[in-house]
């Protein structure tokens, strides 16, 4: 299981004067990112919503193609895919994600009618997880934390 990048701050990471450099501790210090990749705009919200109140930083599209390129140039934590995004869908997003060494790093968990054969193939792809909709939103917390603790 890929794990999601972090940023420790040590005594050994400062300068010879002691002093840490801003972005260290910018970057230590902000919460972890989730890319939302949805089509449905009232569960996108409703991810977004509470992904956010539990402490997350949310970047939300609904098509393949954009989430790719936020993939890559945000290189966000974790991705909450929805199977059937446009333009690229999420099992042929999460195996170009995952064939990367850019971005294979990221783990996905991937949402859907809960098709055996889907389940099958998320996994077979590098999903990290599958949920089922309709899912709740404390199974969805439960599965990212799992992924991604926050750690405030």
């Amino acid at each position: 299981m890929p794990q999601s990048p972090t940023t420790t701050i040590t005594f050994s990471d400062a300068n010879a004067n002691g002093l840490w450099r801003v972005e260290d501790w910018a970057s230590a210090l902000e919460p972890p990112t989730v890319l939302i990749v949805e089509d449905d705009e009232e569960i996108r919200s409703l991810i977004e919503q509470e992904l956010q109140v539990a402490g997350y930083r949310t970047l939300v599209t609904d098509n393949g193609i954009t989430a790719m390129s936020l993939a890559v140039n945000e290189q966000p934590s974790l991705i909450v895919l929805d199977v059937t995004t446009r333009k690229l869908n999420g099992f042929g997003f999460c195996y170009e994600l995952h064939s990367s060494p850019q971005t294979a790093q990221i783990p996905v968990i991937i949402s859907g009618n809960g098709e055996p054969s889907d389940m099958e193939l998320g996994r077979v792809v590098g999903a990290e997880g599958y949920l089922v909709k309709p899912f709740n939103t404390a199974e969805l917390l439960d599965r990212v934390t799992q992924l991604i603790p926050i750690m405030f």
